[in-house]
């Protein structure tokens, strides 16, 4: 492992960086990134937390630092919700680390063997994923709360690098290759999740969705020589205003979600860039209802909103490679400048971005 890394970032007249160069390339590469082990609680390796930190001391001595390049390094973070490996991490391992992991899945049945279909689902089921994906918000508050006890500073990010849904394998697909179908339903799943680690920016330093291309919640899929882009790929390129910016503090009031053991209708977030521009970005979990928007703008004036959109009459539209732009943001004019701020009609199932000016 260490040669590895002195492979790839050295630029000394050293063995492995004289291999390098050698194999063809005269300049390392930046390797800002490194993440000693992952899922080491389950497939890999089984370990007890207080085993795992032992080992993460171990490797981490190896990860060297070359010719100016700093590595960020992660440790293995927890399954869910188990707060004593988060304990045992921050106890024994935390001033040798950069950021803590945390995997989790949205599965709509909770059940691992029987998940659910991506693209045929009732209204329960979009309500049941829905409340599955509002656990996200609990996870992160909970193991944070852990992190603050031994890092006050917040020196140390909580990396999500495993998310998003979790369905059963598209029919007459290879179940090892994990192909699912990406709906409205899953865009606002994204948009939920994206919110709640936005409002938590002061720890989350990083999620990552899994996966990119044609594995469970992708942004994109692929067959032969055809592509397209899934509503979770629009709803990550409406929130990219937050990229940058400084987090705006929100507080909202909103009806439940019914059979949700109080999941609010609407999620939010804010930010303003460096233009000023503050950037409000709103999801109506609701399938079937209408939010009604009254935002008062604290310390702040608007004298023009412009809207965007995502949704679509059936919630388990999704783009085919027939039907490539199926559902894709479009102009939404349903929101108003008023004296302390702006009004809106967030429609159900809806994901919105307001830019405000």
């Amino acid at each position: 492992m260490m040669d590895w890394v002195e492979y790839i970032t050295s630029d000394a007249n050293s063995p492995m960086a004289n291999l390098r160069r050698k194999n063809g390339r005269d300049r390392p590469w930046k390797l800002p990134y490194f993440s000693v082990g992952n899922e080491s609680w389950g497939c890999g390796g089984n370990m007890r937390p207080e085993f795992y930190a032992d080992n993460f001391r171990r490797y981490n001595t190896f990860v060297k630092n070359y010719s100016g390049n700093q590595i960020y390094r992660i440790a293995c973070g927890a399954n869910v919700a188990d707060y004593n490996w988060t304990e045992v991490l921050m106890a024994e391992a935390q001033r040798r680390m950069n950021g803590l992991s945390l995997h989790y899945y949205t599965i709509p049945t909770g059940d691992w063997g029987r998940k659910g279909s991506a693209t045929k689902f009732t209204e329960d089921e979009w309500n049941a994923t829905m409340r599955q994906a509002f656990r996200m918000g609990e996870l992160v508050t909970k193991h944070s709360a852990i992190m603050d006890k031994a890092d006050p500073q917040k020196r140390i990010g909580l990396m999500v690098d495993e998310w998003g849904t979790w369905y059963d394998v598209e029919p007459g697909t290879n179940p090892g290759f994990l192909y699912q179908q990406s709906t409205l339903r899953d865009a606002l799943v994204a948009g939920m999740t994206l919110n709640t680690f936005n409002n938590h920016c002061d720890r989350v330093k990083m999620a990552n969705i899994a996966q990119m291309v044609n594995v469970l919640q992708a942004m994109i899929l692929t067959d032969k020589e055809k592509m397209l882009v899934t509503p979770t790929y629009h709803v990550f390129e409406m929130f990219a205003v937050h990229q940058n910016a400084k987090l705006v503090p929100t507080e909202m009031q909103a009806p439940e979600l019914p059979g949700t053991n109080s999941v609010p209708q609407l999620s939010i977030s804010a930010s303003r860039d460096s233009s000023g521009k503050l950037n409000v970005t709103l999801c109506n979990l609701s399938p079937t209802t209408e939010a009604e928007l009254a935002c008062d703008l604290q310390g702040a004036k608007c004298s023009k909103v412009f809207g965007r959109i995502l949704t679509s009459a059936d919630f388990t539209t999704h783009n085919t490679f027939e039907q490539p732009d199926a559902i894709k943001p479009a102009n939404f004019t349903a929101c108003r400048v008023a004296n302390k701020g702006l009004t809106a009609i967030i429609p159900a199932k809806s994901v919105v971005l307001l830019e405000l000016e």
